[in-house]
Parts: C-alpha cells; sequence; structure tokens
C-alpha cells in the first residue's frame, strides 16, 4: 500500500502565503504525476496543479502565477508553495500521486487525507 501524509495547511488572511507538503511512503517502486487537487464545502474536487517525475507542470488558471508545485523525488514529496492567497482559495487541498508498487506493476492512484486551509477576507 502506498501512503500519503499532507501537511503545512491552516488559517491565514488574504495576501498571505502557505507552504503545503505531501510525503508518499510504503511499498512504492516509482512515482510518475504528483499533485494537488482542491475541495470547497458544497463543490467538486477540482485540479490545483501537477508535476511529474520529470519536473513537467501544470496549473489550474485560478492559481497561475500565484501558486508553485515543485517536488523532491529522493524523498518521494511534493510541495505547494500558496502565495497572495484569496478567500476563495479556502478548501481542503488533497495530495494525489499516480505510483507503481513493483516494477511490473501498473499506476495506481492514490489520494491523501487533505489538509485544510483557511483564507481569511
Amino acid at each position: 500500500q502506498v501512503q500519503l501524509v499532507e501537511s503545512g495547511g491552516g488559517l491565514v488572511q488574504a495576501g498571505g502565503s502557505l507552504r503545503l507538503s505531501c510525503a508518499a511512503s510504503g511499498s512504492i517502486f516509482s512515482i510518475n504525476t504528483m499533485g494537488w487537487y482542491q475541495q470547497a464545502p458544497g463543490k467538486q474536487r477540482e485540479l490545483v496543479a501537477t508535476i511529474t517525475s520529470g519536473g513537467s507542470t501544470n496549473y489550474a488558471d485560478s492559481v497561475k502565477g500565484r501558486f508553485t508545485i515543485s517536488r523532491d523525488n529522493a524523498k518521494n514529496t511534493v510541495y505547494l508553495q500558496m502565495n497572495s492567497l484569496k478567500p476563495e482559495d479556502t478548501a481542503v487541498y488533497y495530495c494525489n500521486c499516480n505510483a507503481k508498487r513493483y516494477r511490473w506493476s501498473s499506476d495506481l492512484n492514490y489520494w491523501g487525507q487533505g489538509t485544510q486551509v483557511t483564507v481569511s477576507s
């Protein structure tokens, strides 16, 4: 099994910054794409940003220029630096990855438990 543990959420004022971290552990042969998703109350879970093992990134239009995703492949960890936060960024942020448990296995998709980010106006 693969476990994802997020940290770094909290309460911040508008215009402030937070840095989320997510560490993957367990039986892991390789991790392909890692990413962050957000889910606000009453809304569907939405993509925030993804990053491949080679470092290619993809961002939702709403966070471009404000959020930066990065990863440390040696530590199986992905980060999300969130700057210029807005009240509409308030949500539970979930870490996600596609990983192989063994050389011969297919990629499986895994989710973390989520971390709350609250931005006050």
